[in-house]
């Protein structure tokens, strides 16, 4: 009897990377047109001031854009609602810390109303946030 030797092809060690590359170009063109997109806030001009300090931990911001409209992190909510939603917001918090963007255009009446319902629901600090001047 004879042996037969079956002749496989020879594995190739070359690594086509012309599919990877496509594809990487494709991801890193799509995740440079949506980064932009997650990272838009809410629209506000803040004023200038030379003493000024941006919040350094994530904290609740309460906003006020220049139309007057009242944003409780991201959502927007009524100015009647807003002691409701801090309340339920710090319930149990020993620390309660809320700072308050608004726009220089607002007049200061509003900011003086919303920061009277701000302290009216127990926050013990209120923190305003500024632009720094250069």
């Amino acid at each position: 009897m004879r042996k037969r030797r079956y002749s496989f092809p020879k594995a190739m060690a070359e690594i086509n990377v012309t599919p990877l590359v496509d594809v990487m170009l494709v991801l890193l063109i799509i995740f440079m047109i949506t980064a932009p997109m997650l990272q838009s806030g809410i629209q506000v001009d803040l004023p200038k001031a030379e003493t000024a300090r941006n919040p350094a931990q994530a904290r609740l911001i309460i906003t006020i854009n220049s139309k007057g409209y009242i944003f409780f992190g991201k959502k927007i909510i009524h100015k009647a609602l807003l002691g409701q939603q801090l309340k339920a917001y710090f319930y149990g918090s020993t620390k309660k810390v809320v700072f308050l963007k608004a726009d220089k255009s607002v007049p200061y009446g509003k900011v003086i109303e919303v920061l009277d319902i701000i302290k009216k629901s127990g926050i013990e600090t209120v923190g305003m946030v500024v632009e720094p001047k250069e």
